[in-house]
């Protein structure tokens, strides 16, 4: 199986966006959903900007557990610190949900037959990859997004597919990746082969302690994959560990954006 790549191509972004609601809890925000095109798909997002910049602001691409454009949710108190939050929906998730293909992708294939789940996955796995590199094509055409200052923030699947990612994407100049392993998939598949690539620049990576999914022993896998001078941490399992990473992450990604830290 070949190694997942970027499109190499630049197809026409075809970019729309549409102005709505800022968030309930950070009126002083504006939101935009935006769509554009990528590799004949159609891939949906959401933007958050401070409602009044000091000129353009860095961009965090920040993708959560659920694969959904709802991640913003997630980012607010960064964007109201003067950076440019954004998610999409990746595939099978959000508005681009299809049930019957995902139990596909979750069922073993027989040699032989019309396809392998392996196969699935990665054809899948690679439309994923190639959205957010379009996502950033696209986001880097506003006039809002400082495209010198960009990040990537992910959690769990958007730790997942973001450490393939980063190691493809030379734009990134700081991630942030929490739940995220290596060794649990076959090698084209797996994040280990690619986060590597992502030296010298700044990656954080946040393991949680007795993890049901990422088994220790993955997540230190990850680490040796990532190489020297991979910042590490650990953090207890417990009801708030999805949102547990967040402060840690942005008081990395702020020194790579240059944005104020998180307030002690």
């Amino acid at each position: 199986m070949e190694e997942l790549r970027l499109s190499g191509y630049r197809e026409s972004l075809a970019l729309w966006t549409r102005r709505i609601a800022p968030p309930e809890h950070n009126p002083g925000l504006r939101a935009l959903v935006f769509e554009y095109s990528s590799r004949g798909d159609r891939a949906v997002g959401r933007l958050w900007l401070p409602m009044r910049p000091e000129g353009e602001c860095p961009l965090v691409l920040l993708q959560p557990e659920g694969g959904c454009a709802s991640a913003p949710a997630l980012g607010a108190r960064w964007a109201e610190r003067g950076a440019a939050i954004a998610s999409i929906d990746l595939p099978l998730h959000g508005s681009r949900a299809d049930p019957k293909l995902a139990a596909l992708v979750g069922t073993p294939f027989e040699p032989g037959t019309l396809a392998s789940a392996d196969a699935l996955r990665f054809e899948l796995l690679r439309q994923a990859v190639i959205d957010l590199e379009r996502a950033l094509d696209a986001l880097c055409t506003l006039d809002e997004i400082d495209r010198d200052r960009i990040a990537y923030a992910g959690l769990g699947l958007g730790a997942l597919i973001g450490s393939i990612f980063c190691g493809l994407d030379p734009r990134p100049c700081a991630a942030a990746l929490a739940g995220a392993g290596a060794g649990l998939a076959p090698p084209a598949l797996d994040p280990g082969t690619y986060v590597g690539r992502f030296s010298p620049r700044p990656l954080l990576l946040i393991h949680t302690e007795g993890s049901p999914r990422i088994p220790r022993e993955a997540a230190l896998a990850l680490s040796t994959a990532a190489g020297e001078g991979v910042e590490q941490r650990w953090l207890a399992n417990g009801r708030d560990a999805a949102e547990a990473p967040l402060d840690p992450m942005w008081d990395f990604l702020a020194d790579a954006i240059a944005l104020e830290a998180s307030p002690r």
